[in-house]
């Protein structure tokens, strides 16, 4: 009996010692030596819908599966757009009233885009394609046909066409379907010929079924588009908009099959959860084959893509068409992607740490860990991370966050200079030196406007800057000093923060979401803000729902939001101050409600300009407005950290690219030697933990034996 126990131990050592793999590795053996991308997701996207989606947690799937026109080159800055499935960047006419083509601009009524699609370009397989008999099968199931139906990959048969202008056509006309409630519906109705009087017939069909409303999108024009063939299209807008070409890189302007939209469209599967919101159907790289947001979504490289060169710096656009230094067809490089869901930041980064995720963002409980100063002060990884051979990618983001006045208010809105100079105070007093310190990490950079580094029009603080705030002293810029803030409190008339109409205190009300440490950690930083100059401020927390609420009925006094950029123009931040975006009154994205005539005539100007001297003179002239005005406190631009390990290539830093994931290329045998190498089991305290008891066995079992004895001898 010793011997077998003894055998067991021996054998229980060696099972533990021979495993070759990670015990701790969150995924099966066999994927170890598949080209295959590690991530994580945070939040599920709730629209995989082209025409709805407007989130950047949906674009990191959208953007790898749709494909629009054109697309941001990966590697040049400034951004400067390529074509995608365009043959070329689109050609521009510009007509007079009568819709005749005129050479000179300022006469130009109407604009016309001629755009190009290359052939060739398939759709990923999918069952709404699939005919037998020149019928499609999948169009119109019954309850019979669907027992066995729960997701979409149960379905046998599917099969692939070739993309069509008629499909790019199609989408458009969706973004003028009430039904699908688009949000930039009403940005296009503004531009697009014809976008109104569709949309108005929309409305009108509110009743019908799925079936008919796909015919009738499928068969009726709308006036400004246009097919000229099966790969080419127009479009003519209302007025010159040079902007409109960004657009037109976004996903929401990707192609959609009408067969795909009717397939969805019916009710059998709507209720099974078969829609187009979870199963998208586009011509990219890859195709979403598990949509598992409680768990994980895997994208898997679509076999019927055409293949794309991998960018180089040494690329030309000549003649509006592309011409790539490299020939070969090799992307997308990975032929999968898993996303795992991570809700919490700790397990996220150690799974990092691990190597199982293969990038990551730096939350601010992990910023030390990650980063450090250098002795030259510059921002750098630290040891650890530098011995991993993690890579740290920094940028500037395309985005402004700020806190922001409600113009409707009676107390803080309004244009009379009393509550003018009590903005202008506010402003002065709110560092957000400190709280980018504080609260980003020092990820940031003071704003002097609503424009971000890298768009037209930037001031950047030293040439240019927000006079209201700064002034120029000893051949530098400095912001103005607390007690000047205390002299417009007084000009306001409100001296030592007392209301000399009223004699009352003067109490102010910050509108905010969230909770948790974080949020009541800013907000009592914020109160010690106002308390500089004698305001007190109240805080009213709510969740988002209803802070949206507040903002829709102007309600709010003082919030704070933020803008990320559509596409890199000047025109994308200053419209969120131009009177006819105001949140209460249009719907619009002018939360402030801010309103100036100065303002809104300068802007209507300058939209539609390129970028000049000319355009540049009118947007400062825009900015000191409003920068005298103060609706906003303009906050601040955060900067973009992202890790990636070494094994990871062709990590650029691309904040108005979306669809990046098929630059990515893993090095498998670096990754798995460093994963075993970083996740060996160490099993010594195993080991005396197993001896220890293989001594207590030994010690009862001689015990027992001992009694035995003593028994038989008795």
């Amino acid at each position: 009996m010793i011997n077998d126990l003894k055998n067991i131990f021996l054998l229980s050592i060696f099972l533990f010692g021979c495993s070759d793999n990670p015990l701790n590795s969150p995924y099966s053996d066999n994927k170890s030596t598949q080209n295959i991308l590690y991530s994580s997701f945070q939040e599920r996207p709730k629209h995989l819908d082209p025409v709805r989606s407007y989130s950047s947690n949906e674009y990191a799937f959208l953007a790898q599966i749709y494909e629009p026109l054109f697309q941001y080159h990966y590697l040049k800055k400034p951004y400067e757009l390529i074509p995608l499935t365009a043959t070329k960047l689109p050609e521009v006419q510009y007509l007079d009233s009568s819709f005749r083509v005129t050479k000179k601009v300022k006469n130009a009524r109407y604009s016309k885009y001629i755009l190009n699609i290359k052939k060739g370009i398939l759709y990923q397989n999918h069952p709404a394609f699939f005919k037998e008999k020149s019928k499609y099968l999948y169009h119109s199931l019954g309850l019979d046909d669907l027992k066995n139906i729960n997701t979409l990959s149960d379905f046998k048969k599917s099969s692939t066409r070739e993309l069509l202008s008629d499909d790019y056509i199609y989408q458009i006309k969706r973004l003028a379907d009430n039904l699908n409630h688009s949000p930039i519906s009403g940005v296009m109705q503004e531009y697009i010929y014809g976008f109104t009087e569709y949309k108005e017939q929309l409305s009108k069909l509110n009743n019908i079924s799925g079936e008919k409303r796909v015919s009738y999108l499928k068969n009726n024009k709308m006036l400004g588009i246009k097919k000229i063939d099966d790969f080419s299209f127009s479009i003519i807008l209302k007025k010159p908009y040079p902007q409109f070409v960004y657009w037109l890189a976004m996903p929401f302007f990707a192609p959609m099959p009408w067969e795909a939209d009717l397939f969805y469209s019916q009710q059998q599967l709507k209720k099974k959860n078969i829609t187009l919101n979870w199963y998208p159907v586009g011509t990219g790289p890859f195709m979403l084959t598990e949509n598992n947001p409680n768990l994980r979504m895997v994208l898997k490289r679509n076999g019927n893509f055409r293949g794309e060169v991998y960018p180089s710096l040494e690329d030309k656009i000549k003649n509006k068409k592309m011409y790539s230094k490299n020939k070969e067809k090799v992307i997308p490089f990975i032929d999968e992607a898993i996303f795992s869901l991570e809700k919490e930041q700790i397990p996220r980064w150690n799974k990092f740490l691990q190597g199982y995720y293969d990038n990551s963002g730096i939350a601010s409980d992990n910023y030390d860990q990650a980063v450090s100063l250098n002795n030259s002060g510059d921002i750098t990884l630290t040891e650890e991370l530098k011995e991993k051979g993690i890579h740290l990618s920094m940028a500037t983001a395309a985005s402004t966050y700020y806190i922001g006045f409600n113009m409707l208010d009676g107390t803080v809105g309004g244009k009379s200079n009393r509550a003018k100079y009590l903005r202008q105070a506010i402003t002065l007093a709110i560092d957000y030196e400190e709280y980018i310190s504080i609260f980003a990490n020092g990820r940031g950079i003071v704003a002097q406007s609503p424009i971000p580094p890298g768009i037209f029009g930037y001031q950047d603080g030293i040439k240019k800057y927000n006079k209201t705030i700064y002034s120029f002293k000893n051949k530098r810029i400095v912001k103005k000093n607390i007690e000047k803030a205390k002299i417009l409190m007084e000009k306001a008339g409100y001296p030592n923060g007392i209301n000399q109409k009223n004699g009352k205190p003067l109490i102010l009300y910050f509108e905010a979401t969230g909770s948790g440490a974080d949020t009541y950690s800013f907000l009592n930083w914020l109160r010690k803000q106002f308390k500089k100059i004698n305001i007190q401020l109240v805080t009213r927390v709510t969740d988002y729902n209803r802070f949206q609420e507040k903002m829709i009925n102007g309600t709010g006094q003082i919030f704070q939001w933020g803008w990320n950029a559509d596409y890199p123009d000047p025109e994308n931040f200053l419209f969120l101050l131009y009177s006819k975006n105001g949140k209460v009154k249009y719907s619009g994205e002018n939360a402030s409600n801010y309103d100036s005539k100065d303002f809104d005539r300068l802007f209507i100007k300058m939209k539609n300009m390129r970028n000049s001297i000319e355009r540049e003179k009118i947007i400062d002239q825009m900015l000191s407005i409003i920068q005298e005005d103060c609706p906003w406190i303009w906050g601040w631009h955060p900067k973009s950290f992202s890790l990636s390990h070494g094994w990871v290539e062709n990590v650029e830093s691309n904040l108005m690219a979306n669809n990046t994931l098929k630059y990515k290329k893993i090095k498998l045998n670096s990754r798995n030697k460093n994963i075993k190498s970083w996740n060996k089991a160490n099993f010594t305290l195993l080991y005396i933990l197993a001896f220890l008891i293989f001594l207590l066995i030994l010690s009862v079992f001689f015990m027992v034996r001992k009694k035995d004895r003593e028994k038989i001898y008795d």
